[in-house]
């Protein structure tokens, strides 16, 4: 047998288990945290953190705090992004797990208005800030690791568990607040909403435990071979000078995939139970159902964006958004339990899941390793202020301004989606580049008139 075929044979076919399980659980945990704190908004921040104002006021002023998590993500993204361009992978992600977690576990312990005033919201951001400085890298981060150990042909696939770990979080956070509404509602509002957020120490044990154990990426390795020695510029810099159009792609990308991804589950949430005077449970229940089919979505449209492109399935999930816009309220407006959770389903694991799955690998072949961590962090989170954070509140304030109807929302996600379809089709087609070539992933110095080359 040839060297050559020796070498193909010796070649793995995916990650490490520990690789996997490494950004599997980071992402759960990132997730987790920040569907917790949503859910909290729509359903108990207000009263417990914001009592001097009316329910609309007070709900509103919930999703203000949701959205401050987002705004500190880019600055998150600029420094652990630069640190893990230029030391590793691996800190980075043991330090921005914990940050998440932290901040995570102490919402949980904070008092609420009735017992310090003001202190209470004021907490209540400084926490959310934590949360959201911390998750400004690791998502970024635990998909770069799981593409850079890939094989080529098979990124879209394992780059998925990263996303997945992401459907996990939300599902693991569903299920907690959908138990923890059983509890008769004095005790749910007075303690019972504080133990999801506690029983997030054990993502934060089981990852830091795994991490540990995981070592650096080999592209990074070559990567750091190849520049020995050599005068570097900023990775976040370079991301920007030389790659413009991944930059600018990366954002458009996130508009309908962030923004819907909060939307529909954090407003749809609020809009189920306050607007249309559903239970709780049955809200809870349905968006428990769109998550765990979103388990199985996630790794099909990434493995599908193996065989025939990022493009075309990201595209696709932009465009289902346009489709679902104004048949998603008429479907929670029937007001039965079916078809809010079809509604959910199709949010999550048709439009969502067919954006969100190819995401991971797409946006880590956008740039060269050298400023790959930078460059997808920053970006991706950049969006995140753009989208995912106002999002809910926007939508919140457009039910408001229309005394309670819901044509503006939809025509919001209408918005969005076509952005983000215009946007993926000007962008490269990434599935076949070398990820460890410099060159390899910067296209940009095509013109932005060649969409898809």
């Amino acid at each position: 047998m040839s060297s050559s075929s020796s070498k193909e044979a010796a070649a793995p076919t995916h990650p490490p288990l520990g690789v996997i399980f490494s950004a599997t659980i980071g992402s759960a945990l990132e997730w987790y945290d920040f569907f917790l704190y949503g859910t909290a908004a729509a359903l108990v921040f207000g009263p417990l953190f914001f009592p001097k104002f009316d329910p609309l006021v007070g709900t509103l002023l919930s999703f203000a705090t949701f959205g401050v998590g987002f705004i500190v993500r880019p600055f998150g993204g600029i420094l652990f992004g630069y640190f893990g361009d230029k030391y590793g992978r691996k800190p980075v992600l043991m330090a921005t797990l914990l940050l998440v977690g932290a901040g995570t576990m102490l919402i949980g312990c904070l008092p609420t208005y009735s017992s310090i005033g003001v202190w209470a919201p004021i907490l209540l951001v400084s926490m959310r800030v934590i949360q959201g400085f911390g998750a400004g890298a690791e998502y970024g981060g635990a998909v770069i690791l799981l593409v850079e150990y890939s094989p080529p042909g098979k990124r879209g696939f394992w780059g998925s568990f990263a996303p997945l770990g992401v459907s996990i979080g939300n599902l693991l956070a569903a299920g907690a607040f959908a138990l923890a509404t059983r509890l008769p509602k004095e005790q749910f509002m007075s303690w019972g909403w504080r133990i999801p957020f506690l029983l997030s120490m054990v993502l934060i044990l089981v990852g830091i435990y795994i991490r540990f154990r995981v070592l650096e990426t080999p592209v990074f390795r070559e990567t750091m071979a190849r520049r020995a020695g050599k005068k570097q510029e900023n990775p976040l810099i370079a991301s920007i000078r030389h790659q413009p159009r991944s930059f600018f792609v990366v954002l458009g990308a996130r508009l309908a995939e962030n923004g819907l991804g909060y939307l529909f589950p954090v407003f749809g949430l609020t809009y189920v139970v306050t607007n249309l005077q559903v239970p709780k449970s049955v809200a809870l229940n349905a968006l428990f159902i769109a998550y765990f089919v979103e388990l199985f979505a996630v790794p099909a449209f990434s493995a599908l964006s193996d065989r025939i492109g990022r493009r075309p399935v990201y595209m696709f999930g932009a465009l289902a958004g346009v489709a679902l816009a104004f048949p998603f309220f008429v479907m929670v407006g029937t007001r039965q339990f079916f078809w809010i959770a079809v509604a959910f389903v199709l949010a999550r694991a048709v439009v969502i899941a067919a954006m969100f799955g190819p995401q991971a690998a797409y946006f880590a072949e956008l740039f060269s390793p050298s400023r790959r961590f930078s460059g997808f962090a920053f970006a991706r989170e950049t969006g995140s202020i753009l989208a995912g954070g106002p999002a809910p509140f926007v939508a919140t304030a457009l039910v408001a301004w229309a005394s309670g109807a819901w044509w503006p929302v939809a025509c919001y996600v209408v918005l969005l989606s076509g952005l983000t379809a215009f946007a993926v089709w000007c962008g490269p087609e990434t599935y076949r580049d070398d990820i460890r070539a410099e060159a390899g992933a910067n296209k940009d110095q095509a013109a932005f008139a060649s969409p898809g080359q």
